[in-house]
């Protein structure tokens, strides 16, 4: 498939709603981090991390070729900040996790429209994901606090409830939203209290505060789909 074709593709299906708020979106953390002199790796980060959110809730491939350029941008800015549990998570996980969800996601594409088909855990396979996830945040609390993270509660929860909503999002699970709505929130409790310890970071703030509400608005969409 030829580049053009495939990015004419990837655009298709959305909404005017969508594509408004997409617009508007984008256009405020701009406006917003330029005025405050915001840092540029967090502004990049910002948009591509928005972008991928919503081309992932879409079900769209190409996702994982924009996340891949937030996942540098948010490593850098992770480390700067003494995020450790962010830094190995992007680093390590989300990356090679990309590449295999780019090969996942080809092979479950819907015959009439560039997305991917969706489907749901079953009732037992789901309480096994949020128990073993509530276990594992609290190992991984008790090890970032161990090296000194700033963070390490709110850390450790993302981090963790992170690896197990990539696993979902790979797999095509609604469930995936549920584990990236306490991601959402609890990244942005940790990059507000960043910003308020005198890191240039505000563009991040705005950016996983539109992941939250992202995460609201698929939640339902996925669900209304499903349920159809």
């Amino acid at each position: 498939m030829k580049i053009f074709e495939f990015v004419k593709k990837e655009l298709e299906g959305f909404s005017f709603f969508e594509k408004l708020f997409f617009a508007i979106v984008i256009f405020l953390v701009c406006i917003i981090s330029i005025y405050l002199n915001d840092s540029k790796i967090a502004l990049v980060s910002a948009l591509a991390g928005i972008s991928y959110t919503i081309l992932a809730g879409k079900g769209k491939i190409s996702c994982y070729f924009i996340g891949m350029i937030g996942t540098f941008c948010y490593c850098y800015l992770s480390f700067k900040n003494g995020f450790y549990g962010n830094l190995a998570l992007y680093g390590l996980y989300y990356f090679p996790m990309e590449i295999i969800g780019i090969w996942r996601w080809a092979k479950h594409l819907k015959k009439d429209k560039q997305e991917i088909i969706k489907k749901k855990l079953s009732i037992k396979k789901r309480i096994g994901f949020y128990l073993s996830a509530c276990f594992a945040s609290v190992i991984a609390y008790f090890f970032l606090k161990y090296i000194g993270a700033k963070t390490p509660l709110f850390d450790a929860i993302s981090v963790v409830f992170s690896i197990f909503g990539q696993i979902l999002t790979v797999k095509r699970c609604y469930e995936q939203w549920h584990f990236w709505f306490v991601v959402n929130l609890c990244s942005l409790i940790m990059w507000i209290i960043a910003y308020l310890n005198g890191s240039n970071c505000f563009a991040t703030i705005l950016m996983w505060l539109v992941y939250l509400i992202l995460t609201f608005y698929f939640i339902k969409q996925w669900k209304k789909e499903l349920n159809n």
